[in-house]
């Protein structure tokens, strides 16, 4: 299921292959809350988080490419944390929150469905912290011999589809944006992990592919993508830090949370302002792309930019929530308000403040 990786600024923690050993008992279709995940209560959403972090706290981690993990190293932020953390990589939300309903996971990075999916599901994971990339980081990538000149080519072509992921929601604008429905084309329901393979051998048509995933399709003979036009707005460029109630209302733990929020912010910002140190320890050492596919992902994913936590990426969530359910793919109604911890916006202004960051994109 992961990889995985393990850091502790103390103490050895648990290893990941007890992690996996604990994930593996749950299963995506347990639908209600973990004796922890209940939910908090007016009063105790309005207490303030804690700015201690009492010695021996913990805090594991749930990554994805081990983008997360990598940051914090090379910015030098993991060696701030007043926290042990341990790490284990994940591919797609819905892995994650098998680890989360196990208690085996505290927080993750994701993209902007999967705390939509577990809020259906019944699971209380608020996000705490979000970072704004290129709206172009995800992009319909079409199989070698295929073409898809404008999204009106999708109707009868094989789709490669997630529940649960960014992607998910990537497909669905795309289809609603030609006047298609999903009974005009074939939803392959795959792994995320498994949409590289069946793109590039054509077993699907068409897949939405993030980086680095997209550079390694592209080197595939006759790949192609959909243009940047057609694409443009099919992916609102959101990723959250998000984790499980229990762990932010908890003394010690929310201190170490709202440690990480900062540091994420902190440790993106230097991506921003360190674009060829980043390449190089992360697209290439790490994910072993060339300098050249590095700085291409680079560019194409632009300056980051941190929101606040406010109303306004409420209701940017919502819209992504109406999306999946005029489509039929939510079995029950959700709010976006109820998926956020406001409390950790004061945090990440703070860390945007002294970072040098921004809230919002600059026009490119």
């Amino acid at each position: 299921m992961f990889r995985p990786s393990t850091f502790s600024t103390g103490l050895r923690g648990r290893t990941a292959a007890a992690l996996l050993a604990v994930a593996s008992v749950a299963t995506l279709g347990l639908t209600g809350c973990a004796s922890g995940d209940k939910p908090v209560g007016p009063a105790a959403a309005d207490t303030p988080l804690p700015t201690e972090v009492p010695a021996g706290t913990k805090l594991v981690v749930a990554d994805q490419s081990e983008a997360l993990q990598t940051i914090l190293k090379i910015s030098g932020e993991q060696d701030k944390l007043p926290f042990q953390i341990e790490y284990a990589n994940f591919t797609g939300g819905p892995a994650i929150l098998e680890a989360f309903r196990a208690g085996a996971a505290d927080a993750a990075i994701v993209g902007d469905v999967p705390p939509i999916h577990a809020q259906a599901a019944g699971q209380q994971v608020p996000i705490i912290a979000a970072y704004q990339t290129s709206a172009l980081a995800v992009r319909l990538a079409v199989a070698p011999g295929k073409s898809v000149a404008t999204l009106a080519d999708l109707k009868g072509k094989k789709i490669a589809y997630a529940e649960g992921t960014a992607q998910q929601a990537v497909v669905l604008r795309a289809l609603a944006r030609a006047g298609l429905k999903t009974d005009d084309v074939q939803l392959i329901r795959l792994q995320l992990a498994e949409f590289l393979d069946a793109a590039r051998t054509g077993q699907v048509d068409v897949a939405p592919l993030s980086e680095p995933t997209l550079s390694r399709f592209l080197r595939t003979p006759g790949s192609s993508v959909v243009s940047e036009a057609e694409g443009e707005g099919l992916y609102p460029g959101l990723a959250y830090l998000y984790a499980r109630r229990a762990v932010v209302v908890d003394p010690a733990k929310a201190g170490a949370t709202r440690a990480l929020a900062a540091a994420f912010v902190r440790a993106y910002q230097w991506s921003n302002t360190h674009p060829q140190e980043y390449i190089q320890k992360y697209y290439v050492d790490s994910q072993k792309l060339t300098v050249e596919e590095g700085k291409r992902i680079f560019d194409a994913r632009g300056t980051l930019a941190f929101p606040h936590l406010d109303q306004q990426l409420v209701d940017r969530q919502q819209r992504t929530i109406d999306t999946i359910a005029a489509a039929g793919q939510l079995p029950k109604k959700v709010k976006a308000a109820d998926g956020f911890d406001l409390r950790f916006d004061a945090a990440i202004t703070q860390a945007v403040t002294e970072s040098g960051a921004a809230h919002e994109l600059k026009a490119r």
